[in-house]
């Protein structure tokens, strides 16, 4: 049985609104190794249709075709893939070789499909190419090779993996008279190895080369003439061992995508640079977001205890949600009927208080280490310090509980009978803050519904810093407020819990649970969660918008990746000729579309990292804080998002480099 036998072999175009077109009619031929095959005959005789269905190019046909006792007409993709990386290679007139590869890259390019390890590779190649003249040559661009050294080098990539097989179009068509003799003797010399060597030509003199000359016509064989026998030597291009065919590894595609890309390297820092526009203006708005956001928590936790959690009770259901107050007579002072109000005046804003059950909840919370009871209410034009027969109004007025170091200005805590006041009541008072310490003034508050007056001293003046929420108040010790109410027959419940944590890492931890169970936190924590919410409305939207660049950086990308399929057309048909599967050519394309994605995505957060360092210089500079926190996350999301943005880009044109039909590829000018 002869390695390759045609039998009743038909091929149909199909044309539209016409009958198809037949290009091989009942073509019956048989083919051995050793044989140099010359397939001659006019232009559009069907030679290149039959080289294109020998080789595997061209699956579509009616007949049957056997390689080697194996049926094509059986063979699957993968089939195909392997006998295009075993049994067969190919020699183009044109060469096709890939421009931006080296001499050595191009021949080693079918090993790097079947994922053969470097040093393997290199150094068949360099065999190859040594017996092939071309030693001196490895590291040289096609660009730089003159026709005859070109031709070598294709023959030199179609003899690496050892085939079985040789197809050779038109191997001599771009070739001068001289060096049309040298690569006859070479292709004689394959031959003369075992291999059957097919050469497709219109030449005579190319013909008078073979052992063998099949003419065809209008899609029929009308000749067939032997001319002698080689004769046969050992087979000097052949491997020891051929090693089982793999496919090529998602490394080996990075490093031919980083081949090409280096090939068009302004274009892709172009495009990089493009991208990382888009990337480095969303970090920077999500920096400027997590940083004011930061300044603002930095600014509050730095008047609190990091300790202490503030917990008030929910506000009733149906009440005014700027008055709340028990309507449970034990909760309320017992006076006799009808001498005060049922709730405080206009103006004043007092929390529900707490009940037993509410203070054994709050104490059974995981990680409460301490419960702490406290006063406070918020008024409206009806609490006054009173100093030397002028009165001087405030808004807040509580106990001490909860209070750290950093709210006394000057001063101490206040102990019985002394309390603490800010600074804007000391500078109404005529006095500055350390001149109003000492200084005797009466205290008239409203408490529970009743007017209370008092005479205190003031210890310490007060200050809630730079935090949201700070009103002229008046604050007192947890025994003072005791005193005042008793000594006015007042049972006034807490309606202010401060809850201290065994840690602070688990404050967060207390406050969220507190949260769930429908407490209320305090009206700081409260405002600064407003203002987060905000603030984070408005990092988003801005980096929406910033993000539009984005996508104007995606149809760039799926732009130019379309054009670089174009662009290297004949080498993806290349590629499929020599066992590159369609899912190695989708690989090397989306390796290009990850790497832009990568390189824009580290470009744009290094512009975005030096954004920030020098925002932060100029804002320190200017209002002695810094607003660009840029964290390592966000450095992270604009890589990945990047690189997410670029691969999806780039699929559409991976699966058209994919889906390419190899031989109207290799057509391609």
């Amino acid at each position: 049985m002869s390695f390759i036998e045609l039998k009743h072999l038909n091929k149909f175009y199909p044309i539209s609104g016409a009958k198809d077109f037949q290009a091989l009619k009942d073509i019956n031929l048989s083919l051995d190794k050793g044989e140099l095959v010359s397939i001659i005959g006019e232009s559009g005789s069907g030679k290149s249709t039959l080289m294109n269905l020998l080789g595997g190019l061209d699956s579509q046909f009616s007949g049957e075709i056997t390689v080697d006792g194996k049926k094509m007409s059986t063979f699957k993709d993968q089939d195909f893939v392997n006998y295009h990386k075993e049994k067969i290679g190919f020699v183009f007139q044109s060469f096709n070789l890939v421009s931006h590869l080296s001499v050595l890259d191009n021949v080693t390019l079918a090993m790097t499909l079947s994922n053969v390890d470097k040093k393997t590779r290199n150094e068949r190649a360099k065999e190859v190419l040594k017996q092939l003249g071309l030693e001196e040559q490895y590291h040289k661009k096609p660009s730089q090779l003159s026709g005859g050294q070109k031709q070598r080098v294709a023959i030199a990539r179609a003899l690496v993996n050892d085939p079985d097989i040789i197809i050779a179009d038109e191997p001599t068509g771009a070739l001068d008279s001289q060096t049309t003799d040298q690569v006859l003797d070479i292709i004689q010399e394959i031959a003369k190895t075992g291999k059957l060597v097919i050469m497709v030509t219109h030449s005579e003199k190319v013909a008078a080369r073979s052992t063998r000359v099949v003419t065809i016509d209008d899609g029929k064989i009308i000749g067939d003439v032997r001319q002698g026998e080689l004769q046969t030597h050992e087979n000097t291009f052949g491997l020891e061992k051929k090693a089982k065919s793999k496919n090529l590894s998602f490394f080996a595609a990075i490093r031919l995508a980083l081949l090409n890309m280096k090939e068009k390297l302004g274009r892709n820092i172009l495009i990089a640079l493009g991208g990382s526009i888009g990337i480095m203006s969303v970090i920077v708005m999500l920096s400027l977001g997590a940083g004011v956001n930061d300044y603002l928590t930095k600014t509050m936790n730095a008047n609190v205890n990091p300790l202490v959690s503030e917990v008030k009770m929910p506000i009733a259901r149906g009440s005014n949600a700027s008055s709340s107050v028990a309507a449970d007579s034990s909760v309320m002072a017992t006076t006799p009927a009808g001498t005060r109000p049922s709730g405080p005046p206009a103006g004043v804003t007092q929390s529900d208080p707490f009940a037993e059950e509410n203070l054994q909840e709050l104490r059974n919370i995981p990680h409460v280490a301490e419960l702490n009871l406290a006063y406070t209410s918020f008024t409206i034009g009806s609490d006054n310090v009173i100093y030397e027969g002028s009165k001087y109004a405030f808004m807040t007025f509580g106990t001490t509980s909860g209070m750290t170091d950093s709210n006394i200005l000057y001063g101490t805590f206040p102990a019985e009978g002394e309390i603490l006041v800010t600074e804007g009541i000391a500078n109404q008072m005529g006095a500055t803050a350390e001149e109003a310490i000492g200084k005797e003034v009466t205290l008239s508050v409203t408490i529970d519904g009743e007017k209370l007056e008092k005479n205190y001293v003031i210890s310490g003046i007060y200050t809630a810093g730079q935090s949201i929420g700070a009103f002229e108040s008046v604050y007192i010790s947890s025994e003072s407020f005791d005193l005042l109410t008793a000594e006015n027959n007042l049972e006034v419940k807490p309606n202010v819990v401060y809850l201290v944590s065994d840690d602070p890492k688990n404050t967060q931890a207390i406050k969220d649970e507190v949260a769930t169970l429908g407490y209320r936190g305090s009206s700081a924590d409260m405002l600064a969660s407003t203002f987060t919410k905000m603030l984070d409305i408005f990092t988003y939207i801005l980096s929406g918008v910033a993000g539009i660049s984005l996508f104007v950086s995606a149809i760039m990308i799926l732009t130019v990746l379309y054009i670089s399929v174009v662009e290297r057309t004949q080498e993806i048909g290349v590629i499929k000729a020599i066992g590159g599967r369609k899912k190695d050519i989708r690989r090397i394309f989306v390796s290009e579309s990850f790497l832009i994605g990568l390189f824009s995505g580290l470009l744009g957060v290094g512009i975005a990292y030096l954004i920030t360092v020098v925002g932060n210089i100029i804002v320190q500079n200017l209002f002695d804080t810094a607003i660009l926190n840029m964290t390592p996350a966000f450095a992270i999301f604009g890589i990945v998002t990047s690189i997410i943005i670029s691969m999806l880009s780039g699929l559409l044109p991976a699966q058209k480099a994919a889906s390419l039909d190899p031989v109207e590829a290799l057509r391609h000018d």
